[in-house]
């Protein structure tokens, strides 16, 4: 195994593309990086490699999108065959209905389908259908979640933590996390701790009225790798019903990566509305909004809007009908692969940890999880998510990519259909090299 590599020039590329791009980067989650921000060449598989000439065996997978693996062949060849029909045609084709049709067949809250581009856009597309159904302004949003980078909902995703003993009052102030975001967004949300029953009962009691809508990811992903806790989702189904509000799953990172029908066929809780978009199109840009039916019309009889140039664009269809193909074939035996490999590091993991007597624990998913060092007790919610020592974190994830392993800069491992028994051996032989040097 390749140990102590080179970056030079990848840091070479960054000098010249700050000339040229702001940051050198065009999405600020990457201008972190560890030891700094990569430049790739290709990737194929379960690999990237850099201009460097490092092979990384990748757990990034783009953020989530490539569940099938980087360049997927069936996908790959499904594109490649359409572009000669064209890209756009500012109507309508076939092939969107097919794709809306898979997403009925698997996905339990889609009685209707919207497709988009980005999970950014379909979440306020959710949002000015609750406000437009209910009539009312507010909805709800939890701490250390993320919805997108606009004004409205890049808010509270890494808020002050409290300190020892500290009680946060409720509903939380809520924390704008860029400069240029305007004051009024504050107005028009509340902020609550995920996981907590009676932080839901409290506020709805009061203000459950005004609440036109309720967002969360259903297992959360955006901080950690955090599963609800037992009856946590069936209590928040309840209670936005008793209340008359909209209940919004954002499946961003949850759709076709914890299961076909995602989070929501896992843990059997069906929302009103549900937002997806990476793993469903092998790293296309692709997004789908779906939800009841009675709330969904309101776009088709053109009392709320939903536009977009780019929408249903044929390339990025047929690749969304190929990767929802690819993970359905054989009984869904892709993310049943991706799942056990997963499991597999998971455990080889907390077994390493404990011959080298780290306090390293692992939460989530085969397909999705998450480590953390020095965490005082079960991680379930933001405010333990910060007590844990994520200076370690970064120092382990650093060494991670010395020798060749690439989870994303904040601890989180994607896994993919394309990762073999192989990689997985491989991988935690980086671990144990990673972690002996902490």
């Amino acid at each position: 195994m390749q140990v102590s590599r080179v970056f030079e020039a990848s840091r070479a590329y960054n000098v010249e593309a700050s000339k040229v791009i702001a940051g050198a980067v065009n999405s600020n989650v990457r201008l972190g990086g560890a030891p700094l921000p990569l430049c790739f060449e290709r990737a194929e598989g379960a690999y990237l490699y850099d201009v460097d000439g490092n092979r990384h065996i990748d757990y990034a997978l783009g953020m989530g999108p490539t569940i099938l693996g980087h360049a997927p062949r069936q996908v790959c060849e499904a594109v490649a065959g359409s572009l000669s029909l064209g890209q756009m045609y500012a109507g309508q084709h076939r092939a969107e209905l097919e794709l809306g049709k898979l997403l009925q067949e698997h996905i339990p809250s889609a009685g209707l389908v919207r497709i988009g581009m980005s999970g950014s856009e379909v979440v306020q597309a959710a949002l000015r259908l609750a406000r437009a159904h209910t009539g009312r302004r507010k909805f709800v949003k939890f701490e250390g979640q993320y919805h997108g980078w606009f004004d409205n909902v890049l808010i509270s995703h890494s808020p002050r933590a409290a300190e020892a003993g500290e009680v946060l009052p409720l509903p939380r102030e809520p924390h704008l996390e860029t400069i240029g975001q305007v004051e009024s967004v504050k107005g028009d949300v509340m902020v609550l701790p995920w996981n907590d029953i009676d932080a839901i009962e409290r506020v709805f009691a009061e203000h459950g009225h005004d609440i036109a809508a309720v967002i969360t990811e259903p297992a959360m992903c955006n901080t950690g790798v955090i599963a609800p806790r037992p009856g946590y989702l069936e209590h928040l189904r309840a209670a936005t019903e008793k209340h008359g509000i909209v209940l919004i799953f954002d499946e961003v990172i949850t759709g076709f990566r914890l299961g076909l029908g995602g989070a929501q066929a896992r843990f059997g809780i069906t929302p009103d509305l549900s937002t997806f978009a990476k793993a469903m199109a092998s790293g296309f840009p692709v997004a789908a909004l779906v939800g009841r039916a009675d709330l969904m019309q309101r776009f088709g009889n053109g009392s709320v809007n939903h536009s977009g140039t780019y929408n249903s664009n044929v390339p990025s269809i047929v690749a969304s009908i190929e990767t929802v193909r690819e993970l359905a074939r054989d009984d869904g035996a892709a993310l049943k692969h991706a799942e056990a490999m997963g499991n597999a590091i998971m455990e080889g993991l907390r077994a390493i940890a404990a011959k080298q007597g780290l306090n390293l624990q692992v939460s989530g998913f085969g397909t999705c999880f998450n480590t953390y060092f020095g965490a005082p007790d079960s991680v379930h919610d933001y405010h333990s998510y910060k007590r844990t020592d994520l200076a370690t974190q970064q120092k382990f994830l650093a060494g991670l990519v010395q020798h060749g392993v690439r989870p994303t800069g904040r601890g989180t491992w994607f896994v993919s259909a394309s990762h073999s028994e192989t990689d997985v051996a491989e991988t935690l032989d980086a671990v144990r090299a990673a972690a002996a040097q902490l």
